[in-house]
């Protein structure tokens, strides 16, 4: 993705910036000096773990049905209004008044686990003058996840079941929201015979237009009864081809995220056990699937985005994914402790889903989903955020065993925290989870100054400011999360990995602010959390160098310093991070000791996260008011001086040869 790349010398830009900040007009008569010293011999170099960073996807805002999975259908077999008929089927819509259709629901799906299905009686007739049908005929339609957004030239992969006594002459289209603009069509005609069981009807649509609030209809001027299931309307291009939206899927894969922890949170624990997340029927071809109610967001999902597609999605984006799997309870309900051995044996089911050879029971099955390697598998955290529950500790010591048996190497992440004290049980890592006010936040950048290097280490799969500084994604927001993040690098001898939270958000369902990535039905844009991470994408892997930055009676700077090498151009790169938490604009000299290779003098980049106010936001019409904006610097070498704006993320990236340094964020 593009950033902004500065016109501007670097002094010309700081001075725009402290005109936009009148508050901190004080700054133009006099900064704030400050000196920053980074060591970075091989003897005080600290290698970072593999996988420092990552993302954490949660079904919550509508992120995956209506977001990251591209299905356009909503409520596509029919089956969120229950397994009771008749029984809703919204967001369908009748397409005609009652004298001439009239629609409802019933249990004649040919699928066993999708029982309900749409019945359509057709009262009106061409042929029949005394009840022709209207104009553009009857029917229903389907506006999806607050309106489709087709696009001119694209082709749209359609399919349907359809079943009927009669003969059948219906046209399948995408139109407007109105229906009034028709953008593409394709008729079904066929004989009694034909449909007289159910079948599975598949054909491309091409767009002849664009519309980002479309809907699908399926009428008919023919009478009759006609039942219909499994729609689906899916784009054909997707993300590597494997059904995630590519704009949103995107914007993961420029992250770099080195892990994938999924499916949540609270979604993988369910609300009530009934409606907890349960791989085994996500794994079924998707028309078998049957979805199940999401009770902690309160929406219903067909379960396209499932274990599997789970496990692509990390392959695909080069990370490795963690399983939070379901340990028997739930937020309101839990198993009976003489149940769990088959709780048990369904996570071991699961393992060998991912990881077992194509000829084994449930690796045979992955193989004919059309992946017959391995998934990469290598850790299973044991629930969400249970740890209080009376039954927790016994329960995972369940899991725990079963599986470091079967799969010794597999890491086992326990949901205790760890960071006070030692564990009373065993476990590879512990979680923790951080939701806190912005000064909170940033003073967690010491959270683990203090923890003992001889336990367990430490994933901090969920993090996020909240409350009123966080808006829906601020500024000040990211830069306190930026000051945490730095402080895990300093402490990542004891911190294994980090994550966000949560990471989408539909705008037309927020259950949660702030969110990393807000979208609709055809935009997205970043928040300055989502941009803020870009600045940590390269430390995975980096070598960490101990900095240390003083300024007197200002306690608002943070440093971080790490080399990483482009494994494409192999080149490396010095990357000096500064954060300024204060209204005060910093005159730094950077003083760089223990190189053991030389800082070329130009081929440098200084990239700045600031704006003009604390509270700023990114949003549909201003999508890039708060990102990092790039300028070149030359000169550059082991002493340097700086200017840093008042509240802003500000790295350096230094070239360690002679090349020429490429954009960092590209």
């Amino acid at each position: 993705m593009e950033l902004k790349r500065a016109l501007l010398g670097s002094l010309f830009y700081t001075l725009i910036v402290l005109l936009n900040y009148g508050a901190f007009a004080f700054g133009l008569t006099k900064a704030q000096s400050a000196t920053l010293n980074v060591d970075v011999s091989s003897q005080s170099a600290r290698v970072m773990p593999d996988n420092l960073f990552g993302i954490f996807f949660e079904e919550i805002n509508h992120a995956g049905a209506g977001g990251l999975w591209a299905e356009l259908i909503r409520n596509r077999g029919f089956e969120a209004g229950g397994k009771n008929t008749p029984s809703i089927f919204d967001p369908w819509v009748q397409i005609g008044n009652d004298s001439n259709i009239i629609l409802s629901t019933d249990r004649t799906s040919t699928f066993e686990m999708n029982e309900v299905a749409l019945k359509m009686e057709v009262l009106c007739d061409n042929n029949d003058n005394s009840n022709p049908c209207p104009f553009q005929g009857v029917g229903v339609y389907n506006p999806g996840f607050w309106g489709m957004n087709i696009e001119d030239g694209q082709v749209y992969n359609v399919a349907l079941y359809i079943m009927s006594v009669d003969s059948v002459d219906l046209s399948v289209s995408l139109t407007s929201s109105d229906g009034s603009q028709n953008l593409a069509q394709h008729t079904i005609e066929a004989d009694e015979q034909e449909f007289s069981t159910w079948t599975k009807v598949e054909f491309e649509l091409k767009a002849t237009g664009t519309n980002s609030n479309s809907r699908l209809q399926i009428t008919t001027s023919k009478g009759g009864t006609i039942w219909l299931d499994q729609v689906s309307v899916m784009p054909s291009d997707t993300f590597m081809g494997h059904g995630f939206r590519k704009d949103l899927a995107s914007m993961l894969a420029d992250l770099k995220p080195r892990f994938l922890r999924f499916p949540g949170g609270s979604y993988s624990q369910g609300g009530r056990l009934m409606n907890a997340f349960r791989w085994k029927s996500t794994v079924a071809p998707w028309e078998q699937r049957p979805g199940h109610f999401n009770d902690v967001w309160n929406y219903w999902t067909d379960d396209g985005l499932g274990f599997f597609e789970f496990l692509q999605l990390a392959e695909d984006l080069g990370a490795l994914p963690v399983w939070v799997i379901h340990n028997g309870i739930s937020l309101n309900d839990q198993i009976n402790p003489s149940s769990l051995p088959s709780f048990v044996e369904d996570i071991l089911d699961g393992i060998e889903f991912a990881r077992g050879d194509s000829d084994s029971t449930w690796g045979s099955v992955r193989a004919e989903m059309g992946h017959p390697d391995q998934f990469e598998l290598t850790f299973i955290s044991i629930g969400n955020q249970e740890c209080g529950n009376s039954n927790y500790k016994a329960n995972y010591l369940k899991f725990y065993t079963a599986i470091k048996a079967a799969y010794p190497d597999i890491k086992v992440i326990t949901n205790c925290d760890g960071s006070n004290g030692q564990l009373d049980h065993p476990a590879d890592f512990y979680d923790i989870h951080v939701y806190t006010s912005v000064s909170d936040m940033f003073s967690k950048a010491h959270l683990f100054d203090k923890t003992s290097r001889n336990g367990q280490k430490a994933f901090v799969s969920e993090y996020a400011v909240t409350g009123n500084d966080a808006g829906k994604g601020t500024l000040v927001a990211a830069l306190a999360e930026a000051g945490f993040l730095m402080g895990l690098e300093k402490n990542s001898d004891i911190v294994e990995m980090a994550s966000c939270a949560p990471l989408f958000v539909n705008d037309n369902d927020r259950r949660f602010n702030p969110d990393a990535i807000v979208f609709n039905s055809n935009m997205q844009f970043g928040t300055p959390s989502y941009w803020m991470q870009h600045f940590f994408k390269y430390s995975s892997s980096a070598t960490y160098h101990p900095s240390t930055i003083q300024a007197s009676n200002y306690p608002f700077l943070l440093s971080s310093a790490l080399t990483w090498e482009n494994v494409e151009s192999n080149r490396k790169y010095l990357k000096l991070k500064v954060l300024n938490y204060g209204s005060k604009v910093v005159s730094l000299k950077m003083s760089i000791s223990g190189l053991e290779t030389e800082i070329s003098s130009s081929g440098g980049i200084k990239t700045v996260l600031t704006s003009s106010k604390l509270s700023d936001e990114n949003s549909f019409q201003e999508p890039n008011k708060v990102v990092p904006v790039a300028t070149d610097i030359s000169n550059t070498g082991a002493k340097m001086s700086v200017v840093i704006s008042p509240y802003s993320l500000t790295s350096f990236d230094l070239l360690l040869d002679s090349q020429d340094l490429c954009l960092l964020f590209e």
